[in-house]
């Protein structure tokens, strides 16, 4: 849906916080910390990647998310949906 504020571009206070925070954060040395003791695909639906997840983790703690609303967040927010995903800047870790 267009609504004609696209032609306008100015990073938000959320989007520049995840910037930092994508610079800050020792993604892929959480990631090598985690990794042994997260749940390993079996039957069934595979696990959500161990960077997705921690990334999704940290949105929670900083921006004090339940589990439903980081869900809604991740549907509504491009800014947060391009941190999780890591499209916006380059995955840490492989299996992300």
């Amino acid at each position: 849906m267009m609504t004609g504020f696209e032609q306008y571009s100015k990073k938000t206070r959320r989007a520049v916080f995840l910037e930092e925070m994508e610079q800050l954060v020792p993604w892929h040395e959480l990631c090598a910390l985690v990794e042994p003791y997260y749940p390993k695909p079996r039957n069934g639906r595979p696990p959500v990647g161990v960077e997705r997840m921690l990334r999704i983790y940290f949105l929670q703690q900083w921006f004090n998310l339940s589990d439903p609303a980081v869900e809604e967040a991740l549907y509504d927010c491009v800014v947060i949906r391009q941190f999780v995903s890591g499209t916006v800047w380059e995955s840490s870790c492989s299996s992300g």
